[in-house]
């Protein structure tokens, strides 16, 4: 069994291998032995897996996300990059409407980049990295099901591994498991913790994603990242990605809100893109092949769990990614916290010890502030969506939201306050960001250009489409 009564190591145990749950084991084994429990038999390569059920649809990683990703792991986005994924210049090699109907400029001023490939080459890259840590042991096809100790201290976890009911004893145990966690439920067996409060705000918005063939002219790899945002002001909000990722191929990525939603017929997916605010997604997949069917999802609502604010939180016990807090996917920003959080987790432990009273409790108000940054972008837009939330948007949020409506048109035309807002929408900078003076005197002065009236492509790009 991993984790032997010798070791002079602290130990750990990490409930997923999903990407919070794989940052998380490469984080912590520099102060503890590592058992990753997971569910699934993972695939060899770059392939599908049934726990992660949007692996079809766009992802992109924002330069964020990259920055965490070579700090927990160096040399993994270059690795990346080698099988195929590419560094994608924002606004440079992008051609991107915002959720208010401005097209951005294409700024080469800025150092953002997105990391853009298919999620299962992603997740392929990141298991060959953190797996071949030998102070990590992978336990597949194993399910846990019960945490041992109590309200004042986790001290393991009893897992269902093939059909044999086992007990590892940790001095940590992550609950990186997703959208399906336990946690509350476990809480309630060990009794005399209070209830975490919780909050979702759903716009109802439906995913539907085709891959299809690069067309002739496309093949090379520098086609640019091709993005109409949904805007929630004129509800059903639609809008489309077109993804240029490895082997040649476009991920296409239609979205929806409620009475707006793209269908899973694969007949109707080009008349949907064409019918976006702008038709131009539609126009270029016109001329690509479709390769295979549509994929759907309605699982896209802002979920979160208040763990940091809990009265009263067990030693040895933490949660991140998912089993925290989930957010709409069109906003990317889901990979981007999972790396940071581990980040966040690592300089804790690099002060204090790991198996220090109230250290978990550290680690999860750690981690909450990654979470934090992202869940107010998110429901800033999302809220304003009809029947997103039983609590209507305050005052507040309103005018917040207003304000980051006039710093996009502002950054649509003026380079610093593209930087600006880039460095808030990669979760690089906190959003005080925007009320610095490279957005205020822009914005209060006027663009010296107006920003594009049509999708700012470069002639060779254009002929594509037709």
């Amino acid at each position: 069994m991993p984790h032997s009564a010798t070791t002079s190591r602290p130990t750990a145990v990490v409930i997923g291998a999903s990407a919070a749950g794989l940052f998380a084991a490469a984080a912590l084994t520099e102060f503890a032995d590592v058992t990753v429990v997971e569910r699934d038999h993972l695939p060899d390569g770059p392939k599908a897996r049934r726990g992660v059920p949007q692996a079809r649809h766009a992802h992109v990683v924002w330069s964020g996300g990259v920055t965490a990703f070579d700090r927990l792991l160096p040399g993994i986005v270059d690795d990346v990059v080698a099988r195929g994924g590419r560094l994608v210049h924002i606004m440079g090699e992008m051609v991107s409407r915002a959720p208010n109907e401005v097209w951005f400029r294409r700024f080469l001023s800025n150092h953002h980049h997105n990391l853009v490939c298919s999620r299962n080459l992603l997740d392929a890259t990141l298991r060959d990295h953190v797996l071949r840590d030998a102070r990590i042991t992978l336990l597949q096809g194993s399910t846990a099901r019960h945490l041992v100790g109590d309200s004042t201290r986790v001290t393991g976890v009893r897992v269902d591994s093939a059909g044999e009911d086992i007990t590892l004893m940790a001095d940590l145990v992550v609950d990186a498991s997703g959208r399906g966690s336990r946690t509350p439920r476990w809480f309630e067996e060990l009794g005399g913790l209070p209830e975490v409060a919780e909050r979702q705000v759903d716009a109802g918005v439906t995913y539907a994603t085709q891959i299809f063939r690069a067309p002739p002219g496309a093949e090379d790899g520098n086609f640019p990242l091709l993005n109409v945002q949904a805007n929630p002001a004129k509800p059903p909000g639609r809008g489309g990605i077109i993804l240029p990722v490895e082997d040649r191929q476009w991920i296409a990525t239609l979205v929806g809100s409620r009475g707006g939603e793209p269908s899973g017929d694969a007949s109707a997916f080009i008349d949907f893109a064409l019918g976006l605010g702008d038709p131009v997604i539609g126009q270029f997949l016109k001329h690509a092949e479709p390769l295979g069917d549509v994929a759907t999802t309605r699982s896209t609502a802002n979920h979160r769990r208040y763990y940091e604010k809990a009265r009263r939180w067990p030693d040895g016990f933490l949660v991140l990614g998912d089993a925290i807090a989930t957010y709409n996917p069109v906003y990317g920003h889901g990979l981007t916290v999972a790396a940071q959080c581990a980040l966040a987790i690592r300089d804790i432990l690099r002060t204090t010890p790991l198996t220090a009273p109230r250290t978990a409790r550290s680690l999860q108000r750690a981690a909450a502030r990654p979470v934090s940054a992202a869940w107010d972008l998110a429901i800033g837009q999302d809220a304003l969506y009809p029947g997103a939330t039983d609590t209507p948007p305050t005052r507040t949020e309103r005018l917040l939201a207003r304000f980051v409506d006039r710093a996009v048109e502002t950054g649509a035309s003026n380079p610093r306050a593209m930087g600006a807002l880039l460095d808030v929408m990669s979760l690089e900078k906190p959003p005080t960001r925007l009320f610095s003076p490279d957005m205020l005197i822009p914005m209060l002065f006027g663009p010296r250009r107006t920003p594009p009236q049509s999708p700012p492509l470069l002639d060779s790009e254009r002929r594509i489409a037709t």
